[in-house]
C-alpha cells in the first residue's frame, strides 16, 4: 500500500476530528488502529509529529490577517513542491477571504513539512482545512473551505 502522511491525516479527519466520534483516549490504540487500517508505521509517526507541529504553531503569528494586500512571491522550493494550480488555490482562497495572509503562510509551512516531492491540489485542500480548524476564530473560513473539499465545489470559475 503506498499511502503517505496526507491519507493518514484524511482518515483520521474523517473518522476522529470532525467531532463524530472520539479519538481513542490512547495514542498507542490509535496507532495500532492506523496501523490495521493499512498505513506504514514510518508514515504514522510522521503523521503525527506533523499534527503535533501543527498544533503548537504561535497562533499569534498566525491569527490575525496583515490588512494591506501584499503580493506574496514564492521561493524556489516552494514553486517546485507547489504546483501552479495549488498556487492558484492559496491565491483564490486570499483573495475570498477564506485565508488570512497568515493562515497561508501557516499551510505553505505545513504543506512543505510533509515528505512529499509535489503536493497537489487536492491533497492542499486537506492540509487548508486542517489549518483552519486549528485556527481560532476561523470557523466560517472552515466551514466554506470544508464545503469545497467534501462536495467538490469547484473552486476556479473559467
Amino acid at each position: 500500500m503506498n499511502e503517505n502522511v496526507v491519507d493518514i491525516l484524511i482518515y483520521l479527519y474523517e473518522n476522529y476530528m470532525d467531532g463524530e466520534q472520539a479519538p481513542p483516549s490512547d495514542q498507542h490504540e490509535l496507532r495500532d488502529e492506523l496501523i490495521q487500517a493499512g498505513f506504514p508505521s514510518a508514515e504514522i509517526n510522521k503523521a503525527f509529529d506533523w499534527l503535533d507541529e501543527l498544533a503548537n504553531s504561535d497562533q499569534s503569528q498566525h491569527g490575525e490577517s496583515d490588512p494591506t494586500h501584499s503580493l506574496r512571491i514564492f521561493t524556489e522550493e516552494e514553486t517546485a513542491r507547489l504546483d501552479v494550480d495549488s498556487r492558484g488555490l492559496l491565491l483564490f482562497l486570499e483573495q475570498n477571504d477564506i485565508l488570512t495572509t497568515n493562515a497561508r503562510e501557516l499551510v505553505i509551512e505545513r504543506a512543505l513539512a510533509l515528505d512529499t516531492a509535489i503536493i497537489t491540489e487536492e491533497e492542499l485542500k486537506w492540509i487548508i482545512l486542517l489549518v483552519l480548524m486549528n485556527q481560532p476564530g476561523q470557523e466560517a473560513a472552515f466551514a466554506r473551505m470544508e464545503d469545497m473539499v467534501y462536495n467538490d465545489i469547484p473552486v476556479f470559475l473559467h
